[in-house]
């Protein structure tokens, strides 16, 4: 009987996340239109991409990511797709001042806010744990106190326009992943901070949704020269996850799982089989190309 639970169970796991997930929504572009938007890490890959289908559904938008050039064209290309108005503000999260400056960006120009959308990331790359404190702490900087700062400097609009926030997060912070240490740190300490964050908004009656998105292996560019030497399967399409993280937020939904059926098959594996789930995550990766600090 153990045994039949332990395949059964993954397998009624995967049959309802596709239920769920092919059945129709409610989520309509008419919800969007001429929302106050921020997109961090909306210079490439997925923050790039939602810019885009925002755009399309008329919304205002502030874009914020590293890099000045790039953000340029992504905010020239908005506009010619139809957003509402676009707007951009370049700088890097690893500066503890930069989030607060770009939501009062927000609040200069708009005077509110309706979605905040969290995607930036600083990544550590791939390989054993070196014992490198400095970069743990510098992760945690850019992947989590930031995320926490530009809420707390958000909240007051959100609370005001009963808005949303989207955390874009990933497998690794729902369960461990090999070599990747310190950026699996960080992405545990938002599903805690922001899980934990939603009671209280519960507990205290305050409108504003809080949608955790658990992403797989997505194709954009940085995460396939990343770990396509190392990862064994295909990456799922960016342009797919972006909107689906946008009607995730729309519709105000605890968690997205994306691809679907294998985010929900391993969150639930991660807990009623843990060893067999850590088998099978070993043995996706090669192993031999896997670089090792001298």
């Amino acid at each position: 009987m153990g045994l039949f639970l332990k395949i059964f169970i993954p397998f009624l796991g995967v049959a309802l996340a596709f239920y769920f997930y092919s059945a129709p929504q409610s989520f309509n572009e008419e919800m969007l239109r001429g929302k106050r938007v921020i997109v961090t890490g909306a210079s490439s890959g997925i923050g790039e991409q939602m810019a885009y289908h925002l755009a399309r559904m008329e919304t205002h938008l502030l874009l914020t990511a590293r890099t000045q050039a790039k953000l340029q064209k992504v905010v020239e290309r908005c506009l010619e797709l139809g957003a509402a108005s676009a707007h951009y503000i370049s700088g890097s999260m690893e500066d503890p001042s930069f989030p607060e400056e770009v939501v009062k960006e927000a609040e200069n120009t708009w005077g509110g806010l309706d979605m905040l959308i969290l995607n930036h990331i600083g990544y550590s790359g791939v390989g054993f744990f070196d014992g490198n404190i400095g970069q743990v702490r510098k992760l945690l900087e850019t992947n989590f106190l930031s995320y926490v700062a530009m809420t707390t400097a958000a909240l007051p609009m959100l609370k005001e326009s009963e808005g949303s926030i989207i955390v874009v997060s990933s497998m690794a912070g729902k369960t461990g992943s090999p070599f990747a240490a310190s950026y699996s740190a960080t992405k545990f300490a938002l599903d805690g901070f922001f899980s934990s964050l939603r009671h209280e908004f519960v507990i205290e009656k305050v409108n504003v949704s809080i949608t955790l998105c658990i992403l797989g292996y997505i194709n954009t560019d940085s995460a396939v020269r990343a770990v396509s030497h190392i990862i064994q399967g295909t990456p799922a399409p960016k342009e797919e996850c972006a909107l689906e993280i946008i009607k995730a937020g729309v519709l105000r939904q605890r968690e997205l799982h994306y691809p679907p059926w294998m985010m929900s098959s391993i969150v639930l594996l991660r807990d009623i089989a843990p060893e067999f789930l850590d088998s099978v995550i070993r043995s996706k990766y090669k192993v031999e190309n896997v670089k090792r600090t001298p």
